[in-house]
């Protein structure tokens, strides 16, 4: 079924197998057979790397010194951030699963220069180690170790590891895995430690104080870090967009037809990396019911996985935040007259007052591992993700294989962590996360609006979005975008 000239939304669906189904441009998709789905109910999988990436610094710092400032009310601006991004997860899915294909092709087959602007853009965030900064000043209050140098041992540390590692997905879930289930159950211990069940209350009836901003939040100052901490309501950035590459790397969908990606030392034993994705047959009822099966499977990763544990991790620091806000009243203060520091030494402190100063001392190990869980997940996604498109619209490129691609973006990006962490503009690394924090959110508006052209005129019609998917998708953009755009009109600025 070649429809080389007919526009992707009255392209004639695929009816067998051999035949191709044609999206965009681009070279057409061969049809295939869609993988039986896997149980719906699961403990693992692609979704780890949302999960450890929305367990970040937004959750255990950025909202935290929020609720310091202004009370638990502002959290229904998370709430908001956080559901927006399960909706965009389930989007993302929706086409890598029955493709095989990441984002960033279905981007190149609606318009190939909106795949350069994300590849642009991810070098213009990414190289702004934000969550290592912060993670990095934790362990400084711990060890006395300047958090500069830890920085830079940490980005060392893990280009080292994704370059011995055979198959960087396996290695990635295992080490995530254990990580989330640390910070989880730990956090949570802490919290029912020093909180009161007041400040559970308050912290849930919080996400429901829709239009609560008070004077101080609309300002120069913080009205920016409020843009940036909805943005890292969960995964920020261009992390969902680099989703899409680890669903394909674990197989799920028509993922399955695709190789994995190897680290530098196994480059040699690299699969043909094929041009484009694959099509399963939409209107074989057998191969839709395998869909049904696999949008199941991914609904309850969105649903319990990703939205509940992260709601979960942030549930229990906003009560540590409470507990901080009561012990230190000058914390509020503090934070007003820009000590960047205020936020985590209060809450530290309010652990170390539930019986010994050690337990503050192993909060301030949970931040600093945030950090480096963090920066394991967003540094092989954005190596990840630029190979991809390097390696499918550079020419030549394949000749490198996808491997090696991948260890030279891992190391250029380390490269130039080091060199911002050394002369970057930013003051500290509260600064640096603002800033990557508010940057994000330019790139998660515009990917909103790509999702949208994606799944609604490169897909078969029986497997596009329903109109309310498309609806919050939409929102999401105006959301997005419209506080970023609101911030530079009225405050004439990008990061406070």
């Amino acid at each position: 079924m070649d429809t080389s000239n007919t526009p992707p939304a009255t392209a004639t669906p695929p009816v067998e197998d051999g035949r191709v189904w044609k999206a965009g441009r681009l070279e057409p998709m061969p049809i295939r057979k869609l993988p039986d789905a896997p149980p719906s109910v699961h403990l693992l999988g692609p979704t780890v790397f949302l999960v450890a990436l929305g367990v970040g610094m937004g959750e255990s710092y950025m909202w935290p010194r929020l609720v310091l400032l202004f009370g638990p009310e502002i959290r229904w601006l998370f709430l908001v951030g956080v559901t927006l991004q399960a909706v965009v997860m389930l989007e993302m899915a929706r086409y890598a699963m029955a493709t095989g294909e990441s984002i960033f092709t279905g981007a190149a087959r609606v318009f190939k220069p909106l795949m350069w602007f994300f590849f642009i853009v991810a070098i213009a965030v990414y190289i702004w180690p934000g969550h290592l900064s912060a993670g990095a000043a934790a362990l400084e209050q711990i060890t006395g170790i300047p958090w500069m140098i830890t920085a830079i041992c940490g980005l060392l540390l893990v280009g080292v590891v994704f370059t011995l590692a055979k198959v960087i997905y396996n290695l990635l879930e295992n080490v995530l895995s254990l990580l989330i289930g640390a910070l989880v159950l730990g956090t949570a211990i802490v919290a029912a430690m020093v909180g009161q069940w007041s400040d559970v209350v308050s912290t849930i009836s919080g996400m429901f104080a829709v239009g609560y901003l008070p004077d101080e939040a609309m300002t120069a100052a913080w009205f920016p870090v409020i843009v940036g901490a909805c943005a890292f309501a969960g995964p920020s950035g261009m992390q969902q967009m680099w989703y899409t590459l680890h669903l394909r790397d674990s197989g799920a969908g028509m993922g399955a037809h695709i190789p994995k990606v190897r680290g530098l030392r196994h480059a040699g034993e690299e699969e043909e990396m094929p041009n484009r994705g694959f099509m399963f047959d939409t209107e074989d009822p057998a191969e839709m019911a395998k869909w049904k099966g696999w949008r199941r499977w991914v609904t309850f990763d969105a649903l319990l996985l990703f939205w509940g544990i992260t709601m979960l991790v942030t549930i229990s620091f906003t009560v540590i935040a409470q507990s901080a806000a009561r012990l230190n009243p000058g914390v509020r203060e503090a934070l007003l007259a820009d000590d960047q520091e205020a936020a985590l030494t209060a809450m530290s402190n309010a652990v170390s007052s539930a019986g010994s100063s050690v337990l503050g001392v192993v909060f301030l190990g949970f931040i600093a591992l945030i950090g480096l869980n963090a920066t394991l997940g967003l540094f092989d996604s954005f190596s990840r993700g630029q190979a991809d498109m390097t390696f499918n619209f550079v020419p030549g490129a394949k000749k490198l294989g996808m491997s090696r691609l991948y260890a030279i973006f891992l190391w250029a990006v380390i490269a130039f962590g080091i060199l911002i962490l050394l002369f970057g503009p930013a003051d500290g690394p509260a600064s640096i996360l603002d800033t990557l924090a508010f940057l994000s959110t330019f790139a998660m508006g515009a990917y909103c609006v790509t999702l949208l052209l994606v799944n609604n005129r490169m897909l078969p019609k029986p497997i596009r979005p329903k109109w309310w998917s498309n609806a919050i998708i939409g929102f999401g953009a105006v959301f997005y975008l419209g506080m970023l755009f609101y911030s530079m009109v009225a405050f004439g600025v990008v990061v406070g």
